[in-house]
């Protein structure tokens, strides 16, 4: 990664004259502390915190700043030290629902200005999506205010401390952070110089909606279509053998696709697993459930997973699980218990869904056998109560506007701006549909660049991860320097034409190859027969075609 050379006047004599050793250590870190210190007094930023941290083994000291936005924004700053700064800012993005701040260590000790936001609420007091229950304010600045406010918030802070602004912003966040980066680009812009956005929740309502829906069928006739098997009979289903036996059976048939035996599939479009028929060898004799088969029921509701919810008149709502996914569909609080309503979505629609919210969530929002309250001030709504028809309603129209981020024109980020995107997602996410971003990246390419995909990988590349989950993990090629491509493009003009992604076992890399900006995909190319030999999975032995 380039080092940005300090613009003339850019860091303080103080600091200057200790690097040559003129003035004592103690001297030096008092400065230092009152140069911190001192940012409480910002006159035109609230500033509720402003102290040095002591260095550790992961960061060297900085100096950490808290402050508020009205009405319940709260944001934090990890500036470097100016004489650690390498002149950049830096947004990290948000998970799940948020409500909290996440820090960038990793960022810090490499010299950025780091900033993240509560994005308006505290899941510590308001748990879940909650906090947007009769509250329209914090519901705008979840969706996106405060991103955008933090961000300008920061950049002015950046000023005042380091007495010059930041030189190139950019954004780094996965999930809710990746929906925020696509939001950023959409709305504000200016905000960044780059933007590396992962597994976007881009279509939010749907991706939200479509999960209730997906444990509907799981739950439906008291859970006869749930793969989890009550192994001992004491009414709890642990055992996740079904899983297991669905994905070795996918990768049976889908593995070799890509010509290499490694327990990946690199691109789940490409397989044709048919549940229906595929699973036929294994199904349950006389259709009584047992631990090791699957009962017609079970395999109706793995095709409905896999196929996404579609709507009366045979439109497809939102696309379902992809290939590959299968030992992560049951993400829930309970991990004995399989696929339950996931912890993420669960409360959705009582409060992020709907213009006007049907009510908070049930006591035991898994006690199938309790009635919703429906009288007095605090009615009750249950997740089974939905209809997912109720995408294509206009019911949902008010908290997309506020919410998703689908806006496929991006000129004034891209042509107006100078900005550079770089999306990706694991192809074995068992959240957000890794097939909605290529969707979104197409559109992209269709309506910012007239259908020129060569011209439009001047300004925004995509890149699937074979066998990654939700932002990490998986079996796939999961680690590689997500912000450090896009410093070099936006800096220095070198667009990623691939990753050089690795998985790791027990700290050991055991797999690595190269990830190409779509379309294009890596090919093997080493010695020839060699490609199920795990000797031969090396980046050189890879090329994009």
């Amino acid at each position: 990664m380039k080092q940005l050379r300090f613009k003339r006047g850019a860091v303080v004599p103080v600091v200057l004259s200790f690097l040559v050793g003129a003035v004592p250590a103690h001297a030096q870190t008092a400065a230092e502390r009152q140069a911190c210190e001192a940012m409480i007094d910002t006159p035109n930023l609230t500033i509720t915190q402003a102290r040095i941290v002591a260095p550790n083994d992961r960061t060297p000291a900085y100096c950490y700043v808290r402050g508020t936005i009205s009405p319940a924004i709260v944001y934090q700053l990890q500036l470097p030290l100016p004489g650690n700064w390498n002149g950049r800012f830096l947004n990290w993005g948000d998970g799940g629902k948020d409500g909290d701040l996440d820090y960038a260590d990793h960022r810090l000790a490499q010299g950025y200005a780091v900033a993240n936001s509560n994005t308006g609420h505290d899941n510590g007091a308001e748990p879940g999506a909650s906090f947007g229950y009769n509250n329209r304010q914090a519901e705008i600045d979840f969706g996106y205010r405060a991103i955008h406010l933090t961000v300008t918030a920061a950049k002015t802070a950046i000023g005042r401390y380091y007495g010059r602004p930041a030189e190139y912003a950019y954004h780094e966040g996965c999930s809710t952070g990746g929906r925020q980066g696509l939001m950023e680009a959409q709305r504000y812009p200016s905000d960044f110089d780059g933007i590396v956005a992962g597994a976007p929740v881009s279509h939010y309502q749907e991706n939200n909606a479509s999960t209730v829906w997906f444990v509907q069928q799981v739950y439906a006739d008291n859970l006869a279509g749930n793969l989890a098997y009550d192994n001992d009979g004491d009414g709890v289903p642990e055992s996740r053998a079904k899983f297991t036996m669905l994905a070795d059976a996918v990768l049976e048939q889908c593995d070799a696709i890509d010509g290499i035996k490694d327990g990946i599939i690199d691109d789940p479009l490409k397989c044709a697993f048919d549940p229906r028929k595929d699973l036929e060898p294994l199904m349950c004799a006389n259709d009584v459930n047992g631990p090791e088969c699957f009962t017609t029921r079970q395999v109706d509701v793995i095709a409905a997973i896999y196929s996404g919810p579609y709507a009366p008149s045979g439109e497809r709502i939102y696309k379902g699980k992809a290939f590959g996914s299968e030992l992560v569909w049951d993400v829930s609080p309970d991990a004995d218990n399989g696929m339950r309503p996931s912890a993420v979505s669960i409360d959705h629609i009582n409060y992020l869904f709907y213009e006007q919210d049907p009510g908070v969530t049930m006591a035991d929002p898994y006690d199938l056998s309790a009635e919703p309250r429906k009288v007095g001030p605090a009615p009750e709504y249950a997740w089974w109560e939905f209809d997912i028809n109720d995408l294509q309603s206009d019911k949902s129209d008010f908290m997309r506007a506020i919410t998703d981020a689908t806006d496929p024109d991006l000129r004034r980020f891209i042509f107006d701006n100078g900005g550079k995107l770089i999306l990706y997602h694991g192809w074995s996410d068992p959240g957000p549909s890794p097939e909605v971003t290529v969707d979104y990246y197409n559109e992209v390419v269709r309506e910012t660049f007239g259908r020129n995909i060569v011209g439009a990988r001047d300004y925004a590349r995509l890149f699937m991860i074979p066998g990654m989950y939700h932002c990490r993990g998986g079996p796939g090629l999961s680690e590689w320097d997500r912000l450090a491509p896009m410093v070099d493009w936006v800096e220095n003009g070198r667009a990623p034409d691939h990753l050089i992604g690795q998985h790791r076992a027990n700290g050991v890399v055991d797999n690595e190859r190269r990830i190409c900006a779509f379309p294009q995909e890596a090919v093997y190319s080493g010695p020839a027969g060699g490609q199920n030999d795990p000797a031969n999975w090396v980046e050189g032995n890879f090329t994009c075609q």
